[in-house]
């Protein structure tokens, strides 16, 4: 067969260039950020697309999802923590209750601002109702009818989740649902890993030494307003090292006990909760300033800790909170 292009080394060297030159272009188009992005978002997107209905057992019902959510409604700052930590952050829509919040933690504080405030404090039901949701993941005690109704809001199209754990397995189980529910199981399975080491290492330390008697001052009116046993931050002293003086009462996680109680059980150390209104300052000097709690050695001494109050709920916060609890009860081991 007679080749065309022999006789024609120019031409034949033109063409060689020309076709590198094209075989360049045609390489720097397929790795161009446009041309990646395109790439990594078919990748999301056809994970997505292939997404499998998943049912997830909570608050007494089940909760179905046959897409992964799109536009979520955090009520509750532990709830948009989770959510961030899980890289979940762009689906959420709005989030509330943010005046029970003294700010995200530094390495979510970016992606947690930027997410549009649904209500500064408790959501309403205006504002749940006409927000577009599909999916709201919520404190317990924003189920209310002037909040989230979950009947009603499922008329909407939207699903619910409700944060309510009281011992730390039922918090690590939330944290593995809200990865199944949002197909990233992964990220939660590692996330809880990392709990459950950090807080192990706290237990390790606190270890043989006799637990501390702790009140929990959340406000106090006519009595202090505390957390009893059914209260997840009951679990978060004990991790520490510490002993809830009215761990034993069970039926509401809230409830106001009289001065005389808290007299009578004598604590070592006061966890005083800090949340916009009333501040720290104001609740010690409430504290300082009544005629029996200042009679307390631990009020006299001066031995408060104060945790925003975020921290003490199930969520993002667990090891954070056993940490601070315990270098705060036990300053002697963790002095290094």
């Amino acid at each position: 067969m007679i080749n065309p292009l022999k006789n024609h080394p120019k031409l034949v060297d033109g063409l060689l260039k020309a076709g590198l030159a094209l075989s360049v272009a045609c390489l720097i188009a397929a790795v161009s950020p446009i041309n990646v992005f395109a790439a990594q978002n078919a990748e999301v997107q056809m994970t997505e697309t292939q997404f499998a209905s998943v049912t997830v057992s909570n608050d007494g019902r089940e909760v179905t999802v046959t897409a992964v959510p799109q536009k979520v409604l955090t009520l509750g700052p532990n709830t948009t923590e989770l959510m961030v930590a899980l890289g979940l952050g762009d689906k959420v829509i709005g989030r509330s209750l943010v005046n029970h919040s003294r700010g995200p933690l530094p390495e979510w504080k970016e992606a947690v601002e930027a997410i549009p405030q649904l209500n500064y404090g408790s959501a309403t039901r205006e504002a749940v109702l006409t927000s577009g949701a599909d999916f709201i993941y919520t404190v317990d005690w924003e189920i209310s009818d002037q909040g989230v109704d979950i009947d009603e809001v499922k008329k909407y199209g939207m699903n619910v989740y409700v944060n309510k754990a009281t011992t730390l397995e039922e918090a690590y189980q939330e944290v593995e649902d809200i990865g199944r529910l949002f197909n990233v199981s992964e990220k939660a399975e590692a996330f809880v890993a990392d709990q459950k080491a950090r807080i192990k290492r706290v237990v390790d330390r606190v270890a043989g030494s006799a637990p501390k008697k702790v009140l929990v001052f959340d406000s106090g009116a006519r009595g202090v307003f505390t957390a009893t046993g059914p209260n997840f931050e009951t679990q978060l002293i004990e991790l520490a090292g510490g002993k809830n003086i009215f761990g034993h009462l069970t039926g509401k996680a809230w409830t106001t006990v009289s001065y005389e109680d808290v007299m009578a059980a004598d604590p070592d150390v006061i966890v005083i909760h800090d949340y916009d209104q009333p501040s720290v300052e104001t609740k010690i000097r409430e504290i300082e300033s009544h005629p029996l709690l200042s009679l307390l050695p631990a009020v006299q001494e001066k031995r408060y800790v104060t945790i925003t109050l975020e921290s003490v709920l199930p969520g993002s916060r667990m090891a954070y909170a056993v940490e601070r609890l315990a270098e705060a009860f036990w300053p002697e081991k963790f002095a290094n």
